[in-house]
């Protein structure tokens, strides 16, 4: 089963499992936007559970690969200046350097190449741009045995328990990190904030 088809069919019960668990490290995340006004992009902007929370002075560009999430979202905009856009956040339909800031929550574990995401963050995002993360990874070297066995059937369906940003981030030399914080889950999931050099 496809990403696509099976957020299809978790699109309405994802609020209830993931809201309420998420919300303090959403709203702690989106605080450090950077306050002067600028085109961001919402990466994987699902049923918009980041809208309420944005400040309002920015324009936004919400994608997503899954037209019942972003359906889910567009009530959620309010007052926000956002765009919907269904597509695919490892090919990006945008131009080099587009946007001023980037916000991927929840998005790197759940797409097939995290690399493929991360990299076209780091080409749509103009040079000094900001790149708010907040999703859950595991440590270089950490054992983490459970996740690790039932990540082949859970990353089919739904998302990656495996992922290691600072690979990712190796591959992207586009983007340094400035701040990783932990967030969730004894530090399984963490808010980094990286700029585009």
């Amino acid at each position: 089963m496809s990403l696509k088809h099976s957020y299809t069919l978790i699109a309405p019960f994802y609020d209830r499992a993931i809201a309420r668990a998420t919300l303090a490290a959403r709203r702690r995340s989106l605080a450090a936007l950077n306050p002067e006004a600028g085109r961001v992009l919402l990466a994987g902007v699902g049923t918009g559970l980041d809208l309420p929370h944005l400040p309002p002075q920015h324009h936004y560009v919400g994608i997503d690969l899954n037209r019942a999430m972003l359906g889910r979202a567009l009530p959620r905009a309010g007052q926000v200046d956002f765009q919907p856009v269904q597509g695919d956040a490892q090919r990006l339909p945008f131009a080099a350097g587009a946007f001023d800031m980037a916000v991927l929550h929840l998005i790197l574990a759940v797409v097939p190449e995290p690399a493929d995401c991360l990299a076209e963050i780091a080409r749509v995002v103009r040079p000094g741009g900001q790149v708010l993360v907040f999703d859950k990874f595991l440590r270089r070297g950490q054992p983490a045995l459970l996740r690790r066995l039932i990540n082949p059937l859970l990353r089919r369906v739904a998302t990656r328990l495996d992922l290691v940003f600072e690979d990712l981030l190796v591959a992207t030399p586009q983007l340094a990190l400035e701040h990783d914080q932990p967030a969730l889950a004894g530090g399984w999931f963490r808010m980094l904030r990286l700029r585009r050099l």
